[in-house]
């Protein structure tokens, strides 16, 4: 294999007969922007239409045939299919080309362990990397060896793939282990939070749909901004001012993806349960692109999956600056607003539509206290959304009105 710091690779996508062609197309251009974010370029692509991918080699016989033809006459590295295969089909096609193979799990799986940073990040993906290796080694050293070093064998941080089954079923087994006990303070963590009463608003959507952008833009964190697949995949929380004064928790999540590998889905769990802690959902979506639709409905399958549909959210249209034509908002979409997330008016937009979610959520309240007493002051100010202050100089007294959660401490001192 040729050590170039870019890989030559080649997409090859089955597009079943119930499949449109339109929608073949964005699935196999999502592919290619995931090779290209693991390091590869893309040199072609081998495409065929079929009931159903054969049993024993996913793509027909004849195709196959050919696929090996163009393997040695682009000078092909990487050999990457859009879908799982499995163990025996996995062995079959490797055994008839004469490059690196490997599948739509596999190329994901690498992505993460690029960019995981967290600890609990690197222990999700390797454990998603040896559930997802495990079955595939038997009698398959051969096409680990022509893996090279490249895209898909690349482990988290400094850690390689061992090939050794018990070896792996032990590491996998202290994995788990070490997981466990990071999942248990992720939730003494969380319940902290929850005691101190902070409202929590997680950004949630496809990946690459400008969530860490507009965290970034509302809190001016320094989280990392990419227009690539993936570039966020630890949480990020970050403290919020709304309008008003009142003081929130905003959480980037790990973005989502259609067919994202189960291996995956069972590992990032527990950092999937942010989502479901939240009180309110920011549902970013790339209205720009041409699969937005089926990006909306990937997100809304995954939070019914994660018993999460049915936390109050906000579908926040992003990337407006980048749409030709008209623009119309999907019927499943509720309650939705379109921005681009470079604008700062759209922005002030956003932070509004926000508060008003969580002014819904609220109860009313008034409070009538002594213009000396400032600490209470504040505290409305930071703990409840304040709407109207009135200043009454005869007695020198505030009257606040405004909302707070009925939840929070604050609550009931002004229900005393």
């Amino acid at each position: 294999m040729k050590h170039s710091t870019q890989e030559r690779v080649l997409l090859v996508g089955v597009r079943s007969e119930k499949m449109t062609e339109e929608s073949f197309q964005y699935r196999l251009e999502e592919l290619q922007a995931l090779a290209e974010t693991a390091g590869g370029t893309a040199v072609g692509s081998v495409t065929q239409v079929m009931s159903q991918p054969r049993t024993g080699t996913y793509i027909g016989k004849g195709k196959l045939e050919e696929l090996a033809a163009a393997v040695e006459e682009l000078e092909v590295d990487l050999v990457i299919f859009n879908d799982e295969l499995t163990p025996s089909q996995l062995r079959n096609i490797t055994d008839t080309l004469e490059a690196a193979v490997i599948d739509r799990t596999q190329l994901i799986l690498d992505i993460f362990a690029q960019r995981a940073n967290s600890k609990e990040g690197k222990l999700q993906v390797e454990l998603a990397q040896m559930s997802y290796t495990l079955p595939r080694l038997r009698g398959q050293g051969h096409v680990l060896s022509r893996l090279g070093g490249g895209i898909g064998t690349r482990g988290p941080g400094e850690t390689k793939l061992e090939t050794d089954q018990r070896h792996i079923r032990d590491r996998m087994t202290d994995l788990r282990r070490q997981l466990d006990q990071v999942a248990r303070h992720r939730v003494q963590y969380r319940e902290r939070r929850k005691q101190n009463q902070a409202y929590q608003v997680a950004l949630i959507g496809y990946t690459n749909a400008g969530k860490s952008t507009i965290l970034n833009k509302l809190s001016e964190a320094d989280v990392l901004m990419e227009d690539k697949l993936f570039a966020t995949l630890d949480p990020t929380t970050k403290k919020l001012k709304l309008p008003s004064g009142f003081d929130m928790l905003l959480t980037d999540t790990v973005g989502f993806i259609q067919q994202l590998p189960t291996t995956l889905v069972a590992a990032f769990r527990s950092t999937l349960e942010e989502v479901k802690e939240a009180d309110y959902l920011l549902h970013v979506v790339d209205a720009s692109h041409p699969d937005a639709y089926n990006h909306e409905e990937s997100v809304n399958n995954l939070l019914k999956e994660l018993d999460a549909f049915h936390i109050p959210r906000l579908t926040v249209y992003n990337k407006r600056d980048r749409i030709h034509g008209d623009f119309v908002a999907s019927a499943s979409s509720g309650n939705s607003l379109l921005i681009s997330a470079n604008e700062p008016e759209d922005l002030k937009d956003l932070m509004h539509r926000l508060q008003e979610a969580v002014i819904a959520s609220f109860s009313p309240y008034v409070s009538r206290f002594a213009a000396a007493e400032a600490k209470w002051y504040y505290r409305l100010k930071s703990e409840t959304i304040v709407t109207k202050e009135l200043f009454k100089e005869e007695d020198e007294t505030y009257e606040v009105r405004g909302y707070a959660s009925p939840s929070s401490s604050i609550y009931h001192e002004l229900e005393k």
